[in-house]
């Protein structure tokens, strides 16, 4: 298991639109995908769980995969995070 700690800069935070650019993101791998906040785990291949989670703008989440591809998921898991996950930042 490999896991990462990733600050989530989207000024709405994990809203629908960004939950299921994750979710898609996270679904790619082969590996279990999941992320912690606060006291919750979640299951990042579920738009629900994500939305569920209420990350708001500024949020850091650990992300931790599990599996044959985890390298790989979990970098590319951060960069969609630090890139926004579709969505303009603030300057």
């Amino acid at each position: 298991m490999v896991s990462q700690k990733v600050r989530v800069k989207n000024p709405s935070g994990l809203h629908l639109r960004p939950a299921g650019v994750l979710c898609s993101t996270a679904l790619q791998f082969k590996c279990r995908v999941r992320f912690t906040f606060r006291e919750a785990t979640v299951n990042a291949k579920s738009v629900l769980s994500v939305l569920g989670a209420c990350v708001k703008e500024g949020d850091e989440i650990t992300f931790e995969c599990e599996g044959e591809d985890e390298d790989q998921a979990l970098a590319t898991m951060v960069k969609a995070v630090e890139e926004g996950l579709g969505e303009e930042q603030k300057n």
